[in-house]
């Protein structure tokens, strides 16, 4: 279906419900769609799919099967561009088998004209294995403006399913001082986000994120710090040796090279998010403190991961306070053909009893790569088979984890801190 000119789902007012073709075992189809125009024609229509059957052929005979009607949660998308909309859905709707739950994908339209509300009730349905009954799970993609789209929370509340968990995923950027962000924040219990899609060097929102932390009930997933789960994994197992162990509680310096395109690295064109997670993750998971937050840096700092393009500009360094003393910090842009703001090099220096340990993680498709050298003599080297998680792993383990993740907690928290919170 096309979108109207009025933003929302071309056909006509009050459409007939349709029914789509069958699928294999594990595979999702839509199989109802209609259109409504009003809370009380979106809940006729969802009615509507529940009483819905079809015929299959069992051992050469026809038999009417009626869907099984599943759902484990809740789940909220506020879209703001069509094209996200699209994404979201087509990501949700591979999880249907896995994660059945009521979806509702919400988008806010021309604020300033005459309230409408537009919407296409989905029945998204998985076959289990042959001749069985389906699972269902229900999509319904919201269009409003006006009034109508200033009051999502108002839209939405109506259509949640009682009793069920609320997830709310803002991809884009969450206007997180708004009213109408906070009116949708009060009615969840997971929010889901991407810091690394963030405009700028996304810090500002970074720490208007981290007030939300103090909501009661209220559990925060970023998938920029879930997508770094490879990394921590890596460096992790650079202190799982007795001999590198002690070394843990002596690192000196935390140095993090991340990609630019821009050829001076002005402050403000990549976004950091990541790069700031690393640390924050690392340093809080070790106590550290921030005695000097993120500022540009003034000193040599750590040096250029070599294959990377020529460094440009002086990043941003910091000062933490470690189990033994202070810990500096540098964030160092490089130009290079990776996505802004992509981490490229982690490096880890500690000093121990007149010893140097340095440690270092690159990251590639489907691998991590960990090296150490003790005094400059090569001590370790490790490879790991870790792919990129996809937006469908995220959000697979967002629903999966179910309650708030002490580890991503405070390492929000830390890099707020360390972000001038």
């Amino acid at each position: 279906m096309m979108a109207s000119a009025g933003g929302g789902v071309a056909g006509a007012k009050g459409a007939k419900g349709t029914t789509g073709a069958a699928g294999g075992p594990g595979e999702t189809v839509v199989r109802w769609s209609s259109r409504a125009t009003n809370i009380p024609e979106i809940e006729r229509e969802l009615a509507r799919i529940w009483a819905a059957s079809r015929l299959v052929t069992v051992d050469g005979a026809e038999e009417r099967r009626i869907a099984a009607r599943t759902s484990v949660m809740n789940l909220v998308v506020v879209a703001t561009r069509p094209e996200i909309a699209e994404r979201v859905a087509a990501t949700i709707s591979q999880l249907t088998g896995r994660h059945p739950s009521r979806v509702l994908i919400v988008s806010s339209r021309d604020p300033d004209g005459p309230s409408w509300l537009d919407a296409r009730i989905e029945a998204h349905c998985v076959l289990p294995r042959a001749g069985a009954p389906e699972t269902c799970a229900e999509m319904i993609h919201l269009f409003a403006g006006g009034a109508a789209g200033r009051h999502l929370d108002a839209i939405v509340a109506p259509l949640l399913i009682h009793d069920l968990p609320v997830t709310l995923w803002w991809p884009g950027e969450p206007p997180f001082g708004s009213e109408q962000a906070a009116d949708l924040f009060a009615m969840a219990d997971r929010l889901i986000v991407d810091g690394s899609t963030w405009s700028g060097d996304g810090l500002a929102r970074l720490r208007e994120m981290a007030r939300l932390l103090a909501r009661p009930g209220l559990a925060v997933t970023d998938f920029a710090l879930a997508r770094q789960s490879r990394w921590r994994e890596a460096i992790a197992s650079i202190f799982d040796l007795p001999a590198i162990f002690p070394y843990l509680r002596y690192v000196r310096q935390i140095a993090v090279t991340y990609g630019s395109r821009d050829e001076r690295a002005r402050p403000g064109t990549a976004n950091i998010i990541k790069p700031v997670y690393h640390v924050a993750w690392f340093a809080s998971r070790l106590g550290m403190r921030v005695r000097r937050p993120l500022a540009p840096a003034t000193g040599g700092g750590a040096s250029v991961a070599e294959g990377e393009g020529d460094g440009h500009g002086r990043g941003l360094d910091a000062t933490l306070s470690g189990p033994r003393g202070e810990v500096e910090v540098t964030l160092r842009p490089v130009l290079s053909r990776m996505p802004s703001g992509s981490t490229l090099r982690i490096e880890l220096t500690a000093e121990r009893r007149g010893s140097e340990l340095r440690a270092d993680v690159t990251a590639e498709a489907e691998t991590v790569n960990v090296r150490v050298r003790l005094d400059g003599a090569h001590l370790l080297t490790r490879s790991f088979l870790a792919p990129r998680r996809t937006e469908v792993d995220l959000l697979a383990e967002a629903i999966e984890t179910g309650t708030s993740d002490p580890v991503a907690r405070d390492a929000i928290r830390f890099a707020a801190i360390l972000a001038g919170a």
